[in-house]
Formats: structure tokens, sequence, C-alpha cells
């Protein structure tokens, strides 16, 4: 079975292209969930993705069962965990979406279907994140694909598609 990692920080697209693979039949899961992660107490000077004290990780029992079921080909997981790395074996491929900060900022605060990044200190974190773990996710990844980028289709697309 071929598993795919999607990561990237908060605001870069992750359950919005795991919502678009689900949507089109591939088995994609967001490992962000509150099913696949959980809430956890860490030291205060932790990086963390939720600030002092505390942090949004995934359950390693629950990801290993998913990564070792068998089901429809490829997986397609998508999520940022501290705890992801222990996983990188499993994967065959691992891409990372990137955005500009002001992209993922207008993102986190125009988002509906996740609360976090709307308070001040929430953004300031992701930011703070881009700059320290994204290079760390960059060095991982196969894949780099940035987000914030607009495209547009024409009739005439490329490779034959419009």
């Amino acid at each position: 079975m071929t598993r795919v990692l999607v990561t990237g920080m908060s605001g870069t697209g992750k359950s919005t292209v795991i919502g678009g693979l689900a949507a089109r039949g591939y088995h994609a899961v967001d490992a962000d969930s509150a099913e696949l992660s959980e809430l956890v107490s860490v030291p205060d000077d932790a990086l963390t993705g939720l600030g002092r004290g505390r942090d949004w990780v995934w359950r390693e029992d629950r990801i290993e069962a998913l990564l070792t079921a068998a089901g429809a080909d490829p997986l397609f997981v998508g999520g940022c965990s501290p705890n992801q790395g222990r996983f990188y074996p499993r994967f065959d491929h691992i891409v990372l979406l990137t955005a500009p900060a002001t992209v993922i900022a207008s993102r986190l605060a125009t988002r509906t279907t996740n609360a976090f990044g709307k308070e001040p200190d929430e953004l300031a974190r992701t930011l703070q994140l881009q700059q320290t773990i994204e290079p760390l996710l960059r060095k991982t990844a196969g894949l780099e694909v940035d987000t914030g980028r607009r495209s547009s289709r024409s009739s005439a697309g490329s490779c034959g598609t419009s």
C-alpha cells in the first residue's frame, strides 16, 4: 500500500487537501482530528503548537493501526504533530504544504472548520513555528507545494486538461 503524508503548518491547506482527496474517492484521513490526536501536557519551555505547557499530538496507537490496516490504495494522511517523525519510515512520500505568512494569517482568521489560530497568541505561535519547524519539515519532504499561489485554468490547460 502506498502511504502519503501531507504535512505543514496550520493554515497551509492540509485539511482542505485531505477533504478534496476524500471527496474524489481516495482513502484520505485527517490525523489532526480528535479521533487520531489528543491534547497532552508538555514542559512549559517546549516548542509546541499550542503554547506553554500543552500540545496536540498524534495518538500513536491509532496512527499505527491506520498505517497497518489494509485498505484502499493509496492512503493519504494529513496532519502535523511533534511525534509524526516516528512514522516517517512508514510513509512512501512526504508532501509539505507551505504558504506565505500573510496567507496563513488570513486563512486562520477566516476559517470556519477550526478555531485554532484566531487568537493573537495562537497566530503568533503559528508564525513562529513556521520559522522554526517548517525548515525541519522541509528536510524530510520529498515534495513541497506552495499553497499560497493562486493559479487559473485556461480552456486549453496544460497536459490536455481544462
